[in-house]
């Protein structure tokens, strides 16, 4: 018998290596890689912008400024302060224990007050209180407690008749450059032998007025009027 006809058996397919490329293909690979450089440096920034932005801190939102506080800057003990008129003559002389000084309102805070001031006529004005409100720039001073202004005698156009003046009350307010004194409160006036009480009191030295309202009342020397009202009182 004739053996069956084997057949050859298979080999294995050898695996392909793989192709080396070539110069032209490397070529090809760069210039594509070129033509991607741009978008891929653009996504690179955008990435990196976008980082920068969550990872920066936010400011703080802007806070109102806050009001002043009512408190002293500074503060002066057993001072003296001089100020001095436009052509550089003492004109006024301020005098306390101490002196408070509050930037939100620009005034000063005096305690145990004494004022010396020479008004555009050379008349000397005297001012004592327990305690003292004045503006920074000198326009006003407010008297509180045992207030007294004196205002020496002048020239024969005075209301007073070259009387020696003076107010007395819990308080006063004394506008400098004006010339005035005002109080809504009780004040007793003295002139000479003349004293004269009243509920208010405005004196105006530029216009020459001296007004006391409500119940004025005062003792009138021999030679007055019998009245009890002073002088221009209403």
């Amino acid at each position: 018998m004739t053996p069956p006809a084997t057949r050859p058996a298979s080999l294995p397919p050898v695996p392909a290596r793989p192709a080396v490329p070539g110069p032209h293909r490397l070529r090809m690979w760069f210039d594509a890689a070129m033509g991607y450089l741009p978008l891929l440096l653009m996504a690179a920034l955008a990435g990196a912008t976008w980082w920068l932005v969550k990872n920066t801190p936010v400011p703080d939102e802007p806070r109102a400024a806050r009001p002043p506080r009512h408190e002293p800057d500074y503060t002066m003990s057993r001072f003296t302060v001089q100020r001095f008129d436009t052509e550089g003559r003492p004109s006024t002389f301020l005098e306390g224990r101490e002196l408070r000084h509050y930037p939100d309102t620009d005034t000063l805070e005096i305690d145990e007050l004494r004022l010396r001031h020479v008004d555009r006529e050379g008349r000397l004005v005297h001012a004592v209180a327990q305690r003292g409100l004045a503006h920074g720039d000198g326009s006003e001073v407010q008297l509180f407690g045992g207030a007294q202004v004196v205002r020496e005698a002048g020239g024969p156009q005075d209301v007073v008749q070259n009387r020696r003046l003076e107010f007395r009350g819990e308080f006063l307010h004394l506008y400098m450059r004006e010339e005035r004194v005002v109080s809504h409160l009780p004040v007793t006036l003295r002139m000479g032998d003349m004293v004269v009480h009243g509920n208010s009191l405005r004196y105006d030295n530029m216009q020459r007025v001296l007004e006391l309202r409500g119940q004025v009342r005062g003792t009138l020397p021999a030679q007055g009027a019998a009245s009890g009202e002073g002088p221009d009182a209403r």
